[in-house]
């Protein structure tokens, strides 16, 4: 059973291998500058040599005023040594299947203005500020890593998307503040959720247009669908990535403006079948008069103003079970989500292309049409005093 669960292990490390590129790390860093001086960054998840979220920092460690920079490698990491053929502090040959920690407390600037990739080099070169070897793999679950962990401020990194809800579950245990990216599906898991509903985890500024690149090693270059991996780039896109902080950042702040108005438009806001909400199938027609519960996507989080809106909860957990409302046969089983009439069907497009196979099969006798995912929100009244 055990050589079962490292081959499963093994094989989970090599799906999570996607390495952020610098250009992505700018553009989201560039909104939290004011909480890193004087504080400990810490990248988990990132090889020294390799990663970019490390030279991101080097680069920057004087500007932002940091206090101590650490990154942790993960032993069995593919792209080890293909960029630089260094040695470690041991003068041995950094190789595969060892974990290695950079601790970095000064960064010198050769001329004086800037960090260059010069001083870079040199700063992982060195024997006495560079790079060492780990006791074990690296692994940031590891008693080795925590002990990182509990010296660190901020984590900074992109973590393996596999262990998604185990990462932010440490996170959480050892209080630590974070930048990380992960799937935007993670929005409805049952251990992520509450903490977005409690404010004590949203969404950052996310991919330029939603859409992330990330570089992956060579050996992983197939099975891709058309269009998804470039052998010109070396680089692999998904639309569904963005960035998890509990960072304070000034999106937070910016009300949402209403245009819309919910009465006499009455029809134009259907209630669920199974559950007491009105159904806003775009967040730019959220209605400026309605205070009671309303649905929204979860793309409605990039605009969540926790001063504006309370978080109620989600379809997930929220919705009736059909079987107690409607004759088996009136509605396509789609789990615990929300339902709407199917004459409503025209305000759900979306919707309507997912169900279309399935729908035909019971043409004449469906009544009911199953949602994506909602996020159940209701508006704050403002008090004036």
């Amino acid at each position: 059973m055990a050589k079962n669960e490292n081959l499963h292990k093994a094989k989970d490390a090599k799906k999570d291998e996607f390495y952020t590129q610098y250009e992505d790390i700018q553009n989201e860093l560039n909104h939290y500058e004011q909480h890193f001086r004087g504080k400990t960054v810490l990248c988990n998840c990132d090889d020294p040599f390799e990663s970019n979220f490390c030279k991101f920092f080097l680069r920057n460690f004087n500007y932002l005023g940091l206090k101590r920079l650490i990154c942790t490698s993960y032993g069995t990491s593919p792209v080890v040594g293909q960029q630089l053929s260094l040695f470690d502090d041991e003068n041995e040959p950094v190789a595969r299947g060892h974990g290695y920690v950079m601790d970095i407390r000064e960064v010198p600037m050769a001329n004086g203005r800037g960090v260059s990739d010069e001083d870079i080099d040199a700063l992982l070169k060195s024997k006495r500020r560079g790079v060492k070897k780990l006791k074990g793999d690296g692994d940031f679950r590891s008693e080795e890593c925590i002990e990182y962990l509990k010296q660190a401020d901020i984590v900074v990194t992109n973590p393996p998307f596999s262990l998604f809800r185990e990462y932010v579950a440490q996170l959480m245990e050892y209080d630590k503040k974070f930048l990380i990216i992960g799937n935007k599906n993670a929005i409805t898991y049952k251990e992520i959720f509450p903490l977005i509903k409690d404010n004590k985890l949203w969404l950052g500024y996310g991919f330029r247009k939603d859409d992330a690149y990330f570089r992956i090693p060579l050996e992983r270059a197939t099975g891709y669908a058309p269009g998804v991996y470039n052998p010109a780039t070396g680089l692999v896109h998904f639309r569904n990535c963005t960035w998890f902080t509990n960072l304070d950042i000034q999106k937070r702040h910016e009300e949402l403006t209403l245009f819309k108005k919910y009465y006499g438009n009455e029809e134009d806001y259907p209630r669920y079948a199974n559950y007491d909400a009105i159904e806003v199938s775009r967040v730019s027609d959220i209605p400026s008069d309605y205070f009671e519960e309303i649905g929204v996507p979860i793309t409605y989080l990039d605009k969540h103003n926790p001063e504006q809106f309370e978080i109620i909860g989600g379809s997930r957990w929220m919705g009736k079970p059909m079987s107690e409302i409607a004759p088996k046969g009136s509605y396509v089983a789609g789990g615990v989500r929300f339902y709407l009439p199917v004459d409503c069907s025209q305000f759900v497009k979306v919707e309507r292309e997912r169900e279309r196979e399935r729908a035909a099969a019971q043409r004449g006798k469906l009544l009911y049409r199953c949602l994506y995912d909602r996020i159940v929100i209701r508006r704050k009244v403002q008090t004036t005093v």
